[in-house]
């Protein structure tokens, strides 16, 4: 029995706290928080001359040499007929007639730059011309296009329809129904037949002559009928 108190005490001592704080001990974090400052950006200043005035960034520098390097070369790739239109010094029309003549790759490269740097030393005033001149070229060249593309449909709608010939005569008063009537047969035999597209090629030429003749003398007209206002109010 006192053996048996004494390892009870034993046990009770070991449980006691051996701190006044115990297990209900509360235990305080500090959270220390950091400021930090924010420095203001400086205002991004514009490169200046020594005049004062603002200059072109280098960007903008190699965007506007990267478009005159393009323009060059358009006027290189140009038709012969168009080229005598463009507003060229003697200059930049010998190194463009140069770079036309060049079959070589890597000595059309080179006198492609070439162009580039005739390009660079026009003034705003010759650079704004040729490109005046290209867009008109374009413009040009969109009409033309567009038109062949109405004269492929109009050869379509006369080979598919006979009703179509007689639309176009009445559009196109000075058009010969007879020679509309021959080419449309032989061209429609031809692709029965698989033959070369002789009267098919034939009937794209004549709504091309019979259409710009029309386009004409309904031009002349309308100008004549102008004439003709003036005068009455005059």
């Amino acid at each position: 029995m006192p053996q048996r108190r004494m390892t009870q005490a034993r046990q009770e001592r070991r449980l006691r706290p051996s701190s006044p704080i115990g297990s209900r001990a509360h235990v305080t974090i500090c959270v220390m928080k950091r400021k930090t400052r924010i420095q203001p950006m400086n205002d991004a200043v514009a490169e200046v001359d020594d005049n004062g005035y603002d200059r072109p960034s280098k960007s903008q520098l190699k965007r506007e040499m990267e478009a005159l390097q393009q323009l060059g070369v358009a006027l290189v790739e140009l038709p012969k007929d168009a080229l005598k239109r463009m507003p060229m010094t003697e200059d930049l029309a010998d190194a463009v007639h140069q770079a036309r003549r060049i079959t070589d790759h890597e000595g059309k490269r080179r006198q492609l730059q070439y162009v580039g740097r005739m390009m660079r030393g026009l003034t705003e005033t010759e650079v704004a011309a040729l490109r005046k001149a290209m867009e008109e070229h374009r413009g040009v060249n969109k009409a033309a296009t567009a038109r062949l593309h109405w004269i492929e449909r109009t050869r379509e709608k006369l080979l598919a329809d006979d009703e179509a010939l007689t639309a176009f005569i009445r559009e196109y008063p000075a058009a010969d129904p007879q020679e509309g009537r021959t080419l449309i047969r032989n061209a429609r035999r031809e692709q029965q037949q698989a033959k070369p597209p002789k009267y098919f090629r034939e009937l794209f030429q004549w709504i091309k002559d019979v259409s710009r003749q029309g386009d004409e003398d309904a031009d002349e007209a309308d100008h004549d009928a102008g004439e003709d206002r003036d005068d009455d109010e005059a």
